[in-house]
């Protein structure tokens, strides 16, 4: 019946079992760590507090307070016109990195500011640096073509001291380059993570915003689509991400020495079999692939290492232990 309160699951199935979101919102404890987000929260047809998630406002002040509620980060706010995306899912691919450093380390998660992280692609929301940095101590060095952005992600780590001194923003001044220009093949980073540009032209992105605005039951609106879509650079590039993971595939190579375990989002499950080839092509020593889901979302983690047995015994006896 319609209005008829529902039964939810006490925990989101689908999300890593150490994430902090795995449990649905309580709104009540978000309102008393964020008051700002009171002005938005309303009952929905069924009785649950909840927000209007076809509201950029909405949504965006959302993320305020689960980011302050959950790792106590303060100032944090995008320009208008870039990314803010949901929380759960960039935390969920923390913790699922995180265990595939475990596996790597006798069981235990390296921790601590010795554990390097490079983001590629930071975005002005910087969100990566901060929940890695929060739930696990690790140092960052994040990358991004664009110095607007950067500049918002630096103002957001100047506003949490706790952070700040542990994230190095990068500019990449290449823009065909992922790697090259960022690290030095001396250099030596713990890990690498990248959500990769997703789609090939501003058309196709503008397409896909339109879906998730009939998905929400909303009219094609101009300005619904530059608040959820992102600058260019965030959502297209040159050949999508199929073309973007491969190039990150071929720059790895060169770091084959400098990084333990390399890793990307793969939002379009058939581009994994274009990734396996450059994968095999670049003769690497092991490949993980991780399923990942939120809501009727689905995508995956792909992570290779070109370090031989020995070479990761040696990796875990000088920087982990």
């Amino acid at each position: 019946m319609p209005g008829e309160k529902r039964q939810h699951p006490e925990t989101k199935s689908k999300l890593h079992p150490k994430s902090k979101h795995k449990n649905r919102y309580d709104f009540k404890q978000l309102v008393e760590s964020f008051p700002a987000l009171a002005e938005f929260v309303r009952p929905n047809p069924y009785g649950d507090d909840s927000v209007d998630f076809s509201n950029p406002e909405a949504v965006k002040t959302l993320n305020k307070a689960l980011l302050k509620h959950h790792y106590q980060i303060d100032g944090w706010d995008v320009p208008e016109g870039y990314l803010w995306p949901p929380i759960p899912g960039r935390a969920d691919y923390i913790h699922h990195i995180a265990d595939v450093l475990k596996e790597s380390n006798y069981g235990q998660i390296p921790e601590g500011e010795n554990v390097v992280c490079l983001d590629v692609g930071v975005g002005a929301n910087c969100i990566y640096p901060l929940i890695g940095a929060s739930e696990y101590g690790w140092s960052f060095i994040a990358s991004d073509i664009d110095e607007v952005a950067l500049q918002n992600a630096q103002n957001v780590l100047n506003a949490n001291p706790d952070i700040k001194d542990k994230v190095e923003l990068v500019l990449q001044k290449t823009v065909k380059d992922v790697l090259y220009g960022v690290i030095r093949v001396e250099d030596r980073v713990d890990l690498i993570i990248c959500n990769p540009p997703f789609h090939c032209s501003q058309e196709e992105a503008e397409a896909g915003t339109n879906r998730k605005l009939r998905n929400l039951k909303l009219k094609k609106s101009s300005q619904v689509v530059k608040n959820f879509g992102g600058q260019n650079t965030e959502l297209w590039c040159d050949g999508g991400e199929k073309k973007f993971i491969r190039n990150l595939v071929h720059e790895s190579k060169k770091y084959s020495n400098s990084c333990f375990w390399f890793s990307t989002l793969v939002s379009k499950q058939s581009n994994l079999k274009s990734l396996y080839g450059a994968l095999k092509a670049a003769d690497v020593a092991e490949v993980k692939t991780i399923q990942m889901g939120q809501g009727n979302k689905t995508s995956r983690i792909v992570a290779w290492t070109f370090l031989k047995p020995h070479q990761q015994r040696n990796w875990r006896e000088t920087r982990w232990n």
